[in-house]
């Protein structure tokens, strides 16, 4: 069942958007870097590797400038039209064509970087096996202020590697273990609502029992001997 929606679904709106879709190709065409989509490899279905497509928002030499594989609030990288794009998620938008051949689903864990998803331990492996990554998800939904979180970090990679992965780990396979049509409904309809309003607490209200993340605290403690990467005046 949750196959033939995403194909359904997929479907219609790519015919639906097609409207909005078309303006924004021509304009990332003529801006920027001159590129329409961005394509790169993630982990998906049973661990296996596929390409993701996105819009193009940041510069194409992104991952070997500085910030690597973070994106950050406000990065420098973003490309004109790419922080209404990446605001507003309709940068994932070309992902409908992904979850028309099967690639993706709209909800599951968010497809990892290679290199990122190395850094996730085996319980979130397992958490991949027979199931489709997502345009959105609960980690997705609870992290949506991932990049201001690094931003304010102390250590980019302390802070992912040890706190955000840990969590959204945790989050992931409470997915799983209660993963439902009906589930994955609500969560689409959370997504668009924060998207709307970005502080709502909705999430927690409609599913209590998600495991908490006190991400509100993610990247402000280090440890002993461990550096900072970034300064304050």
């Amino acid at each position: 069942m949750k196959r033939f929606f995403d194909f359904s679904v997929a479907l219609i709106l790519l015919l639906i958007l097609s409207p909005i879709l078309l303006p924004i190709m021509l304009a990332l065409r003529f801006t920027g870097e001159n590129k329409v989509f961005y394509r790169q490899e993630r982990i998906g279905l049973d661990n296996k590797s596929f390409m993701v497509t996105k819009f193009a928002t940041m510069l194409e030499d992104s991952p070997n400038m500085e910030g690597g594989s973070y994106t950050l609030k406000d990065d420098p990288r973003i490309l004109p039209m790419g922080h209404f794009l990446r605001k507003s998620k309709i940068n994932e938008l070309p992902q409908l064509l992904d979850i028309l051949f099967g690639r993706m689903s709209f909800v599951g864990p968010r497809p990892q970087m290679v290199k990122v998803h190395s850094w996730y331990p085996e319980e979130y492996n397992n958490v991949l096996i027979g199931m489709r990554p997502g345009i959105t998800g609960i980690g997705s939904i609870v992290f949506r202020d991932e990049e201001t979180i690094l931003l304010n970090s102390k250590n980019y990679d302390y802070c992912y590697k040890n706190e955000i992965v840990p969590a959204k780990t945790k989050l992931e396979i409470w997915y799983k273990e209660n993963a439902s049509f009906f589930t994955d409904i609500v969560l689409m309809i959370i997504t668009a609502w924060v998207i709307l309003f970005p502080n709502s607490d909705i999430l927690y209200t409609v599913f209590p029992k998600i495991p908490q993340t006190g991400k509100e605290n993610f990247g402000l403690n280090l440890p002993a001997g461990i550096p900072s990467t970034t300064t304050t005046d």
